[in-house]
């Protein structure tokens, strides 16, 4: 159990770090239907991150981080740009072509590189154990910030998430608000995909949320279940990864698919025996 704590700590920690900052941000997705925006945008910074490696810079530095920043920043400014108070093309449509767009020019791009087929494992599962202390810091400090910007501005972000027809109608700045929303949710992806891979992130976004929504509908019992949701699933997946030698992220994706069906179930049988 003390080996256990030992190699595992760091890498809970950060799932913690995680798991805050993306089930608040996975409301918004999905009250906004636009399920596949973390994936786009998460490609998008790998993107980036592939293009820093090209131009002489490591994933790491400073400067791979910044060129990875604003590529998913330009992805932010098009994904506001796109959206429309009659929209004739849905925008989870834009948000899927860019998504296929970005992962093939990735390939291109890394077929220049000798590390392509190891980027492309790393950007797809990261490696969340080797984190370290000044790592977790770092992403604590951002998604902090982040946070701190959407609670100052949490009346506008969920009205044009829930209600986009009508702040429309209102005259409000729907893609002001909605470029502010992306690029800092594009901030928090591109920090949380160099350590924990697409397929983990995506999890985090999604599946707590997903659970959360099932069971209520305000926003405050949302947030708290895809909270308590995610913690039970790092820790279950964690736990799973040490004792049967499985990839951490893996892990703990496939025991928040479990969670997820396992609670889908349990609202089934409540719906019919209510």
């Amino acid at each position: 159990m003390i080996e256990f704590i030992q190699i595992m700590i760091m890498p809970f920690l950060a799932c913690l770090v995680l798991t805050g900052i993306h089930a608040y941000l996975g409301l918004h997705v999905i009250e906004r239907q636009v399920i596949f925006v973390d994936l786009a945008l998460a490609q998008i910074a790998v993107l980036g991150a592939s293009f820093a490696i090209i131009f002489g810079f490591e994933m790491d530095s400073i400067q791979g981080y910044a060129i990875s920043l604003t590529f998913t920043i330009i992805g932010a400014g098009l994904f506001a740009l796109t959206r429309f108070k009659k929209q004739k093309i849905p925008h989870e449509a834009i948000i899927g072509i860019v998504y296929v767009v970005s992962s093939a020019l990735m390939l291109i791009v890394l077929s220049y590189s000798g590390e392509g087929t190891e980027h492309i494992r790393q950007s797809l599962v990261g490696n969340i154990l080797l984190i370290s202390p000044k790592e977790l810091v770092k992403i604590f400090v951002i998604y902090s910030l982040v946070g701190v910007v959407h609670f100052m501005f949490r009346k506008q972000f969920y009205f044009i998430s829930r209600n986009p027809t009508q702040a429309f109608e209102q005259g409000v700045n729907v893609r002001g608000w909605d470029f502010l929303f992306y690029a800092t949710f594009g901030l928090v992806v591109t920090s949380s995909v160099k350590i924990a891979g697409v397929l983990l992130v995506f999890s985090f976004l999604v599946i707590p949320a997903v659970c959360a929504m099932f069971y209520s509908d305000s926003r405050k019992i949302r947030l708290l279940l895809g909270w308590m949701i995610g913690t039970v699933g790092s820790m279950l997946g964690m736990a799973g990864s040490y004792y049967f030698d499985f990839p951490t992220g893996a892990s703990v994706v496939c025991v928040f698919g479990l969670i997820l069906i396992f609670m889908a179930c349990i609202k089934r049988i409540q719906t019919l025996y209510a």
